[in-house]
């Protein structure tokens, strides 16, 4: 075993015995690499329960305290299945999340009409301050600046879009030119999105963050929630190719989109692929471009 594994192991035992008694034992882990700066391990303990973890290297601080309290919210809505949160903090310089594991399940045949429902049950709570958030959190990597603004249009102009077009020209990845084509579009936002109440969204709603549990049901995480336009999270189901029908027929059904949907999809999504242009580079703006242009 190398030092550093050695001081990983080390690293994992301190947070499960600071969270579960100094007298937990450790049948197995399992790590996983898959994000851009977080590490994780699913770990499973002598009498069989298992919990997952995830740690950064000291980068992108206050994520995981975001993250853990994103899931408060959503869980305590009881509309949608979320892990439970064991703990967050931060030891030898790293921050950490700890929760239940949800093992995986093999999907039941009303899955995605449950889905659907189950979403349209989260968008119904509302808050009296209107779109926004108590606390700054994060989409990915991407900073979420969530103060509140009655007016729903508004908070997403200028929380969603201008804050990350701003980061996108500050870097020069974005020119004048389409800078001063991003005014004359946030200009006309409030013509072309309806400003409804707000409604509280998961935020990062695509399939990698929909996990079938046990029940053959859903689970969901990775949350980046917010009370915002109820329309932009069910254009974001569509940006990695979409949910099946079913889901979107339950939600309708549930919670009716209002007509002309379909053509407001691009606007909501230049939200994600704004954030995508400022994390992992310029070959997300011609798609960025096209949206601008067409409006």
């Amino acid at each position: 075993m190398s030092s550093e594994t050695q001081a990983q192991y080390q690293f994992i035992d301190k947070i499960i015995q600071h969270h579960l008694g100094e007298n937990t034992e450790v049948k197995d882990l399992e790590f996983f690499y898959g994000g851009n700066f977080n590490l994780a391990v699913r770990v499973k303990l002598k009498n069989e329960e298992e919990y997952f973890i995830k740690w950064n290297q000291g980068d992108h601080q206050g994520l995981f305290e975001a993250e853990a309290k994103n899931l408060d919210v959503m869980g305590k809505t009881s509309s949608i299945s979320v892990p439970s949160v064991i703990g967050a903090g931060a030891m030898e310089e790293k921050e950490y999340l700890m929760m239940e594991c949800i093992p995986s399940g093999e999907k039941v045949a009303n899955y995605w009409p449950d889905f659907g429902e189950k979403i349209a049950l989260l968008h119904k709570n509302t808050s009296p301050k209107g779109h926004g958030l108590d606390y700054t959190n994060y989409l990915g990597a991407a900073s979420q600046v969530n103060t509140w603004n009655k007016d729903g249009v508004a908070f997403f102009t200028e929380n969603r879009l201008r804050k990350q077009l701003a980061q996108a020209v500050y870097d020069r990845k974005i020119d004048s030119a389409l800078e001063a084509k991003f005014e004359s579009l946030f200009e006309k936002l409030p013509s072309l999105l309806p400003n409804e109440a707000s409604a509280l969204i998961h935020g990062d709603l695509w399939s990698g963050n929909a996990m079938t549990n046990p029940d053959g049901l859903i689970t969901l995480v990775d949350p980046a929630c917010y009370y915002g336009l109820r329309e932009a999270e069910i254009a974001f189901t569509t940006m990695f190719g979409g949910f099946d029908e079913a889901f979107y027929e339950a939600y309708n059904a549930n919670f009716p989109i209002q007509k002309g949907f379909h053509e407001r999809i691009p606007l909501y999504n230049l939200y994600p692929l704004l954030v995508h242009v400022n994390l992992f580079g310029e070959g997300y703006l011609p798609a960025v471009k096209k949206i601008v242009d067409t409006y």
